[in-house]
């Protein structure tokens, strides 16, 4: 599949799910982004020990999840059908919580808790019309009280600055087409591969109406 920043551009502004049924390419851009933060920060994890606060471990799960960060953002696409947008505009949220708490680092063991409120919260902040918590939940594999606190939790630690204009947007899908241009391309087409593998695998196993049971 050809990488390409036009490519990316045209699925965060005009991605149609009448005529798109492919998952946007901001998913996978997103996802490869993520995975090479996970490592670093992994890499450099003893060095870190005991600096993340205890406001921010209500991420983390008791054990790290085996589904990898493609696979489980696919996964809310499939079942939210949450737009592009939401995808970027969750990514200003990482962005954004990761610079106001510098003792958070994003790992293995909390990524997908984050990921799941910040598009969660993304979706409210893009989207017309929503599902309910619990629905997310649901897909994200946690409890719905779990889901709830996650979401209170995350926008105090936000201070509720959840605003994010044109210029802010514009900026952070031009980061992200950077990622696609010099640096990640190569990263983000093996992700794509393994995860069209995955998928051929799993194609027709189960419907859109039913959700597969994860836990994190």
């Amino acid at each position: 599949m050809a990488i390409s920043p036009r490519k990316l551009r045209y699925d965060v502004y005009s991605y149609s799910y009448q005529n798109d049924a492919n998952t946007p390419l901001v998913i996978s851009v997103l996802a490869s982004l993520i995975d090479r933060t996970v490592a670093r920060n992994e890499r450099i994890g003893r060095k870190c020990a005991g600096m993340s606060g205890s406001k921010t471990r209500v991420f983390d799960c008791h054990e790290t999840p085996d589904m990898t960060i493609q696979s489980y953002l696919e996964r809310i696409f499939r079942y939210t059908r949450a737009g592009p947008s939401v995808y970027v505009v969750a990514y200003v949220y990482i962005d954004r919580f990761c610079q106001s708490r510098p003792e958070f680092r994003i790992t293995g063991r909390n990524v997908h808790r984050l990921l799941i409120t910040t598009i969660m919260v993304a979706s409210k902040y893009v989207e017309d019309m929503n599902y309910r918590n619990s629905y997310f939940a649901r897909v994200g594999g946690i409890t719905t009280k779990e889901m709830n606190t996650l979401e209170l939790d995350f926008l105090f630690l936000m201070n509720f600055k959840m605003h994010v204009n044109v210029s802010v947007f514009e900026s952070y899908c031009c980061h992200l087409e950077r990622e696609v241009s010099i640096g990640g391309g190569y990263h983000i087409e093996k992700t794509l591969r393994c995860a069209e593998e995955i998928k051929s695998r799993h194609i027709g196993q189960r419907g859109f109406n039913q959700i597969a049971r994860i836990t994190l």
